[in-house]
């Protein structure tokens, strides 16, 4: 798996971390292990002008995911595909922010959004309550899973 990291707003971030995580994740979702990820630290300027250009919806938000080759999960018993997973763009700033509001920190709320940048990429979605209800239940299953394999190592 090759993740790389571009961190354009210099953030005080355990990029380590940042990355064991989203590892974690496309292993768990059995992404192939040669799949390319990119993830961005953006400022909310930057972000506000992606917002605007991809969703057409005004402002700064906090994750916004662009897939690339369209990988989906792996499935049991069958080789997953390869290609490039594709880009998740953080911006540090809100999601401190909605760290505060949730009572935690703001390390953990950026790797909520990673996962759920990544379950994006593999083609989850939450448009319909029943398409956010299995996708933030795989998401907090998948975060809170990383965070206990976290807390045995260190």
């Amino acid at each position: 798996m090759s993740i790389d990291v571009l961190n354009e707003v210099g953030y005080d971030i355990d990029e380590m971390e940042l990355v064991g995580c989203a590892k974690y994740v496309m292993r768990e979702m059995r992404v192939h292990p040669g799949a390319d990820l990119s993830l961005r630290l953006v400022d909310e300027p930057t972000m506000e002008v992606l917002h605007v250009q991809w969703m057409e919806l005004p402002g700064p938000t906090d994750v916004m995911s662009f897939p690339m080759d369209e990988l989906r999960p792996g499935r049991e018993g069958e080789p997953p595909e390869e290609g490039i997973l594709g880009d998740i763009v953080l911006c540090p700033s809100v999601a401190e922010r909605q760290a505060a509001e949730a009572g935690h920190a703001p390390i953990e709320e950026i790797l909520l959004l990673t996962t759920h940048g990544l379950l994006h990429l593999l083609g989850y979605d939450h448009a319909t309550p029943e398409e956010e209800k299995e996708m933030f239940e795989l998401q907090r299953q998948l975060l809170l899973t990383f965070l206990a394999e976290r807390g045995r190592h260190r």
